[in-house]
C-alpha cells in the first residue's frame, strides 16, 4: 500500500444528529477542510441534540458497533487509519467495544493515534450515565496518546477539584503517569474575568496555556468540544510544535464562534431576549475559510 493513503483517515466514534452540529457533525466537516478522510461510525442517532425541548433517534449497541467494525476487518480495510477518534458515547458496553477496536487497528497500524476526547459532562453536569466513568478511567484513558478533556471532566477522572493552576499541573501529571502523551484541556474557568483558559501539556515535553475572550452575552455552544478534539488532531498532526497546534485550534474555534454569533439575530446576540437551541448551532460550512486557513491572534504562553 502507498504509504500516503495511510497518512490521513480518521475513524470517529461519537453521536449524530440529523439537525445541527455536535459529536460526528461537528467533526467530520473541519477534519475534511483540513485534509482528512473521515470514516464515521455513530454512537448515536438523535433527531438533533438533546439541549432542544424534544428529541428522538437511536442508541447504538455494542453489537451493532462491533458488526460495523468486523465490515472493515473483513474487507482488509484496518491499515486505511491513521486516527482513532472517539466522542460522546451513552452505554458501558459500548465504550469498552472501542478497547477491542483500538487493539486491532493499531495490530494494523502501530502508528495508530488515539485521540479521546472524554465527553461526560461540563459546567458540574455529568450527561452521561455514571457508570461510564470508571471505564474511561480504568480501561480506555490509559490507551490514549491523546485526551482532550474539560476542566469538569478532568475533576471527574483524577477525583480531585481544580481551583488553582496548580491543581491543573497536578491533573496533568494524573495523566502522563498512565502513559498519556498528550494532555489537552480544551476549557477551564481560571482565566482572567472575561476568559476561560485552555492547557496542553507533553509528557516529558513542553507545556503551554492560551487565554480565551468569551465571546456573546451568557450564550454557552454545543459542539465545542467536539470541534475542538477534532482540530487539534489535524494541527498536532501537522507540528510536533504544540504551541503552533493549540493556537491554530484556538484561532478557528473563535473564528467558528464568531461567525455564529454574527449570524444570530441582533436582539439574541445582544442578550434581549433567550437564544435558542438553532440559533446557537455553530455556523461550519460559513466558516470554512477560517478553519482551512486559522489566522492566530491568541498566543499560547511556555509555561516552564
Amino acid at each position: 500500500m502507498n504509504s500516503q493513503a495511510i497518512n490521513r483517515r480518521v475513524l470517529s466514534i461519537q453521536s449524530h444528529v440529523v439537525f445541527g452540529y455536535v459529536g460526528n457533525k461537528s467533526a467530520t466537516f473541519p477534519l475534511q477542510v483540513l485534509g482528512f478522510e473521515v470514516d464515521a461510525i455513530n454512537s448515536v442517532q438523535f433527531s438533533n441534540h438533546t439541549g432542544y425541548d424534544v428529541f428522538k433517534g437511536q442508541v447504538l449497541q455494542e453489537k451493532e458497533l462491533a458488526d460495523l467494525f468486523e465490515g472493515l476487518e473483513k474487507n482488509n480495510l484496518l491499515d486505511n487509519y491513521s486516527h482513532l477518534l472517539t466522542g460522546y458515547i451513552g452505554n458501558a458496553s459500548f465504550l469498552r467495544q472501542v478497547a477491542q477496536i483500538l487493539k486491532k487497528l493499531r495490530q494494523a497500524n502501530a502508528n495508530l493515534i488515539y485521540v479521546c476526547d472524554p465527553v461526560m459532562g461540563d459546567d458540574g453536569t455529568m450527561y452521561v450515565p455514571k457508570e461510564l466513568l470508571p471505564i474511561y478511567r480504568d480501561e480506555i484513558i490509559p490507551l490514549a496518546d491523546i485526551i482532550t478533556p474539560n476542566q469538569y471532566e478532568v475533576e471527574l477522572l483524577t477525583e480531585r477539584k481544580i481551583n488553582t493552576e496548580a491543581d491543573i499541573w497536578a491533573a496533568v501529571e494524573w495523566f502522563h503517569e498512565r502513559n498519556i502523551d498528550t494532555v489537552a484541556i480544551s476549557s477551564s474557568d481560571l482565566g482572567k474575568p472575561g476568559e476561560l483558559r485552555a492547557f496542553i501539556s507533553k509528557k516529558n515535553g513542553p507545556r503551554f496555556a492560551i487565554n480565551i475572550p468569551r465571546q456573546g452575552v451568557n450564550i454557552s455552544f454545543t459542539g465545542t468540544g467536539d470541534l475542538f478534539a477534532s482540530l487539534f488532531l489535524a494541527h498536532s498532526y501537522e507540528t510536533t510544535d504544540l504551541g503552533i497546534a493549540l493556537e491554530k485550534t484556538i484561532a478557528s474555534l473563535q473564528a467558528v464562534i464568531k461567525r455564529t454569533l454574527e449570524m444570530m439575530p441582533t436582539n439574541m446576540r445582544e442578550g434581549k431576549c433567550k437564544v435558542t437551541s438553532k440559533e446557537r448551532e455553530l455556523k461550519l460550512i460559513q466558516s470554512k475559510d477560517v478553519i482551512e486557513n486559522p489566522s492566530v491572534v491568541l498566543k499560547a504562553e511556555q509555561i516552564l
